[in-house]
């Protein structure tokens, strides 16, 4: 690690985001800064890759492009095997390309009207990428659980989070809360891999 081990770029203009990045990765050396650092010159990719993984290299890659220094992209997203794994790439755009979360998941409910399977996992693919655009890191976070029946229940996170049930739990991840979402999160648990592998490379 050595030398890059500076300003790493978050190719991501979300703050909490940033937030949980930092606080997840504090790393001896290391300052987490987000896409503020471009003055407004950032301008994301379109995300055409057909796996999460691809995605978030297309925006670490275009990060370093950017900034010139290393940056960490992430794309996560819901896949639902009763729906040959839809939404999947397509989570923020299930129901059109400016769809709301709403109508996203007032479409989710349509698919499985009817299912016995509501089987449903939620996974976050994160790529560190060195200032010369080669694969520093990489990991994978996933959660398990089901879809509910409907309606939309809690008022705590956002996209499906009304609706998905992760496994040991009653209630939706917008019920419980960013506490215990972010313990135990398709995200918590890729930076967590994420820490691991950089603590390997770092020894």
């Amino acid at each position: 690690m050595g030398h890059e081990r500076t300003r790493i770029m978050v190719a991501s203009g979300n703050v909490h985001k940033l937030q949980e990045i930092r606080a997840a990765l504090p790393l001896a050396g290391v300052e987490w800064v987000g896409t503020e650092i471009l003055a407004g010159a950032w301008s994301p990719p379109e995300e055409n890759a057909d796996t999460f993984f691809g995605n978030a290299l297309l925006k670490a890659e275009a990060g370093v492009r950017a900034a010139g220094i290393p940056c960490l992209a992430d794309d996560s997203g819901l896949i639902v095997p009763e729906l040959d794994g839809a939404p999947g790439v397509f989570s923020s755009r299930f129901a059109g390309a400016d769809a709301s979360d709403d109508a996203n998941n007032r479409l989710l409910l349509e698919r499985l009207q009817g299912s016995g399977d509501r089987r449903a996992r939620f996974e976050c693919h994160l790529v560190l990428l060195r200032s010369d655009g080669t694969v520093w890191a990489s990991a994978m976070g996933r959660v398990e659980g089901r879809i509910s029946t409907g309606p939309e229940r809690g008022r705590y996170g956002f996209g499906y989070d009304p609706l998905f049930i992760p496994d040991g739990f009653k209630e939706t991840f917008a019920e419980l809360g960013p506490e215990v979402k972010n313990r135990i999160s398709h995200r918590a648990r890729a930076l967590a891999e994420l820490a691991a592998a950089l603590e390997r490379d770092e020894n």
